[in-house]
């Protein structure tokens, strides 16, 4: 099971760098990763564990995301810290000077059943938003809308940042602002999750309890590289029995 899971991975991970490399697709689903629910529209809860200068780019993220037709989010009290330690059947969301680490934003999730996510985690880095660079009302509602983007199943749509912007937050880009803005979701991308909840499921990650396998903020916990571009990789830690942690890394430039 743990090879064919990171074999698996490792092949939705490369077809999905080399497609999204060369052209901007509608088609960018994140490995077939999905929440497990048994009707649609369902409410993810985004647990709010940040400091009050991110607040109103979470409740962006989330008013944008919830015009999806097949999934609303709501924003509760978080159950984790600075930390950020992953709550099974929702998604947990955090900010703190992490370090100068190179990464900008992490978005993992936790698979149960191969393809099944049971929880979901962001990760905000001061460091690098605290500097002239990066402490942008732009940056920071791009980036919080693309990590949470990520725990709904969402790949990027083109991954080239010297590209033209495609006007959604899944997109890389030098400049968020654009022309055309990058800070929020387009019609691909709805598209796309529309996509990826078509099928419903005989029973429901959301909200569920149980023990939920956790990692930590350097490259040693996140496990095996299985996708690299200049501005993003991804890694798989298996932790066996269709159990995983899958974490997408935005590098600051």
């Amino acid at each position: 099971m743990r090879k064919k899971l990171l074999a698996a991975a490792t092949t939705a991970a490369a077809v999905a760098t080399l497609t999204f490399t060369t052209t901007a697709q509608a088609n960018h689903s994140w490995g077939g990763y999905h929440w497990a629910r048994t009707a649609n529209p369902f409410t993810l809860k985004l647990g709010d564990n940040l400091s009050s200068t991110w607040k109103s780019y979470l409740s962006t993220a989330s008013a944008d995301w919830s015009t999806s037709s097949v999934l609303d989010t709501t924003i509760v009290t978080g159950q984790s810290n600075s930390s950020c330690r992953a709550t099974v059947g929702r998604v947990e969301v955090c900010n703190n000077t992490y370090g100068s680490n190179g990464w900008l934003g992490l978005a993992s999730i936790s698979l149960s059943s191969g393809t099944h996510i049971n929880s979901g985690t962001v990760k905000l880095n001061d460091t690098y938003f605290n500097t002239s660079t990066y402490n942008t009302s732009s940056w920071r509602t791009m980036v919080t809308c693309q990590e949470v983007g990520h725990t709904f199943g969402l790949d990027h749509q083109d991954t080239t940042q010297t590209n033209t912007n495609l006007g959604t937050c899944m997109d890389y880009t030098n400049s968020p602002d654009g022309p055309p803005s990058n800070l929020h979701p387009n019609t691909h991308d709805y598209d796309e999750l529309a996509t990826i909840y078509s099928h419903l499921d005989s029973s429901s990650t959301v909200g569920s309890t149980a023990a939920v396998p956790q990692v930590g903020n350097s490259k040693e916990s996140w496990g095996k590289r299985v996708a690299h571009s200049s501005h993003g990789d991804t890694y798989v830690r298996d932790f066996g029995k269709g159990n995983a942690v899958v974490t997408f890394v935005i590098w600051a430039s």
